[in-house]
């Protein structure tokens, strides 16, 4: 693996951890309509980086059949959809704004639950910078250097929010920046490891490329839809969500076609 793709693996991580050190410089916790901005900006992102960067390239590469070519992208993003639904039911999180966590019931932390909620997240992001790095490694004409630099750059972007979201609210209830920090900088790791092994897995099974590509777009739109919308809309402001998604939305799709 050469220097250029490792450092496109760590990029989203780097996005995280640099948003997460906001805790050293940021006195107040965020505020719900900034959190609301910060988290409909990231789904806008998700949703443009599903589609031009995973969706559209995997059809490309199912092209040979023809009228057909959507199946195995409609194939892979219901597996996606399914991998984080099973995810989501088996891991006790807690999402923000929500008094109740979801999936089995548990004995953990408050804290330990919204980091949990943050590393789901994370899961399909670091999927979909790797399986689009392994589709560069393969020699796929249908990903370029710059599509894939423009996902992990775009992911970073959201991700710097993101790691301020999940620090300035554990360094308000736990009261040690240190520790919000750390846990911050933890729920990132998830990205490049996840983006390791789909490289790995997606190397093995280069033919299978348009299935891996979908997946991870599947698995993003899963967290958009599930987490991030909800979380956006509620209460008042929601407006704000909504202008910041299409913000990401078209920022994302704007480096997408201009670095790709």
């Amino acid at each position: 693996m050469n220097t250029s793709i490792l450092i496109g693996l760590l990029i989203p991580f780097i996005g995280t951890s640099l948003g997460s050190a906001c805790v050293f410089f940021m006195r107040k916790e965020l505020g719900p309509k900034v959190q609301k901005a910060l988290t409909g900006f990231a789904g806008g992102v998700m949703v443009a980086a599903s589609i031009w960067s995973l969706i559209i390239p995997a059809m490309e590469q199912s092209a040979s059949l023809g009228k057909l070519s959507f199946l195995p992208s409609v194939a892979g993003f219901w597996l996606g959809i399914l991998f984080l639904l099973i995810l989501d039911t088996v891991i006790p999180h807690l999402h923000m704004f929500a008094e109740k966590a979801e999936g089995p019931a548990s004995r953990l932390r408050k804290t330990t639950m919204m980091v949990l909620a943050v590393t789901l997240h994370n899961i399909p992001e670091g999927m979909a910078v790797g399986v689009v790095y392994a589709g560069l490694l393969s020699g796929n004409s249908s990903i370029t250097a710059g599509g894939a630099l423009a996902l992990a750059l775009g992911i970073a972007i959201q991700n710097f929010p993101e790691g301020a979201i999940i620090s300035m609210p554990l360094c308000a209830e736990e009261g040690r920046k240190g520790k919000a920090f750390f846990y911050g900088v933890l729920s990132g790791a998830v990205e490049p490891a996840g983006a390791f092994l789909t490289i790995v897995a997606a190397g093995l099974l280069v033919p299978a490329m348009p299935y891996f590509l979908s997946f991870a777009a599947g698995a993003m739109i899963y967290v958009v839809v599930e987490e991030l919308i909800p979380e956006m809309s509620s209460g008042e402001h929601s407006n704000v969500g909504v202008v910041m998604f299409s913000l990401g939305f078209t920022l994302m799709m704007a480096l997408d076609v201009a670095l790709g």
